[in-house]
């Protein structure tokens, strides 16, 4: 399978807008996350049968539970450069860095590294498709998020990324050059213009870039809330089922799912993998090879119920290279924190020598803030080696895949959303039709 999000952005309008109802092709998705739901809700949108099958209980409850908040276009630099490798081998021995490998050996992680330095050279033509794409994404998930009226503590104050040294600040420039070719515009800003921005912010830096047209936002509670919608469309979900095999002959895809002590097997017309980190174990099972490898990353959520806390936390989001964490702000009372890379498989471990640096930036930046009330959390995300997500077809012709879109799940998923719903109506040959609040802009972008 060797499609990408590059190839699949300019499908022609009509495989998305015949106005015309043929008989439904049932396609099921497997996984809750931000990109199953998306998934799910496209292709509701787009006149198919979906069934979700989740195994918990409800939706977004592991990676796209806790994660940074931000829907930020800015940080769509992708991580195939050459400082990110010397920077691992410098910090593979200090327990909180910001990116820490484990040593030990195991096959995927090997092929997984040696696939990323091989794209190294693909690193400016990445970051700008990558922009791109997360440009075009804004306009499908705030249309989505408007029609079905979610509240998700939407904050439009746009993202600072801040930056202590010179050597930092004039590679974000560079960054900056390669962003606008990908069509984002943001601007360099003084240390005074910082505080201006964030009035909030405390500590010695030597400037910033400031992006207005970035946002953020509670994803599980966005997710939650499309989920629901997915509902009030048609889409059958099952919670609480866990997926024990797939199997596809090219025109019938077929699951194995396990719910309360019961195994049964269920039949579609097709299938979408969006599985997150476990889409590499599924997709190897329907005859592809999907490189996806877990990249834990940690959060912290501070509560702040005292009016002191309130005040003295920021209102614009922020994200720090060095420490490589961003926040926001989440309604009145909470900020979250999140951010580090660590490549240590399927572990979900809350180490607290990982969330301790957390916590010592709230109290660095923003000393005003009350730190006695923090929840942690880990979730890990689906990472592929060029850092680009995989959308489109599987070898049979019945399966496809909307999956590995790493630290920028929920900032890509409503355009990779879109185009998996093209890209499923055009294998199947199902001819669908448009739902109202659909406007040709949205179906062409």
């Amino acid at each position: 399978m060797q499609c990408t999000c590059r190839a699949l952005r300019a499908l022609p309008f009509e495989t998305f807008c015949k106005e015309r109802i043929a008989m439904k092709k049932h396609m099921v998705v497997i996984g809750g996350g931000i990109t199953g739901v998306t998934s799910a809700y496209a292709l509701a949108r787009q006149g198919f049968q979906v069934t979700l099958i989740e195994k918990n209980r409800y939706a977004a409850m592991e990676t796209s539970y806790a994660n940074g908040g931000q829907l930020s276009a800015s940080n769509a630099e992708v991580w195939t450069h050459p400082s990110t490798l010397i920077k691992g081998l410098k910090w593979m021995m200090k327990a909180d860095a910001p990116l820490l490998m484990n040593p030990k050996p195991s096959w995927h992680k090997f092929s997984w590294i040696a696939e990323f330095v091989a794209n190294i050279p693909k690193y400016e033509r990445n970051t700008i498709d990558t922009a791109k794409l997360a440009i075009d994404a804004r306009e499908h998930l705030f249309a989505w998020a408007a029609s079905e009226g979610i509240d998700f503590d939407h904050k439009r104050e746009g993202i600072l990324h801040i930056y202590r040294d010179k050597k930092g600040f004039d590679h974000a420039g560079r960054v900056s050059k390669l962003l606008a070719a990908g069509g984002l515009a943001r601007r360099a800003v003084t240390p005074e213009e910082m505080r201006g921005i964030e009035p909030t912010l405390q500590g010695q830096y030597y400037g910033g870039y400031f992006t207005e047209s970035d946002s953020t936002g509670d994803i599980h509670k966005f997710t939650f809330g499309l989920a629901q919608a997915c509902e009030r469309l048609g889409v059958k979900l099952l919670t609480g089922h866990e997926v024990l095999s797939v199997a596809s002959n090219g025109s019938t895809a077929t699951v194995q799912v396990r719910h309360n002590g019961q195994t049964e097997t269920l039949t579609f017309d097709g299938i979408v993998v969006s599985a997150g980190v476990h889409s590499r174990r599924l997709a190897a099972q329907l005859g592809d090879r999907l490189n996806v490898y877990p990249v834990k990353g940690y959060s912290i959520t501070v509560n702040m119920p005292d009016a002191a806390s309130q005040a003295a936390a920021p209102q614009v989001s922020l994200l720090d290279d060095e420490t490589k964490l961003v926040t926001s702000r989440l309604g009145a009372d909470r900020f979250r924190v999140a951010g580090t890379a660590e490549f240590n498989g399927f572990n979900l471990d809350i180490r607290a020598d990982r969330i301790a640096p957390l916590i010592r930036w709230v109290n660095e930046c923003f000393p005003g803030i009350d730190t006695r009330k923090v929840v942690p959390w880990a979730g890990l995300r689906p990472m592929m080696p060029d850092m680009l997500p995989r959308v489109g077809a599987g070898k049979k012709a019945n399966v496809f895949y909307n999956t590995g879109h790493g630290h920028l799940g929920w900032t890509l998923s409503a355009i990779t959303a879109h185009q998996l719903a093209g890209h499923v109506a055009q294998g199947l040959g199902h001819q669908t039709h448009t739902l109202s609040g659909v406007s040709p802009a949205m179906a062409s972008a």
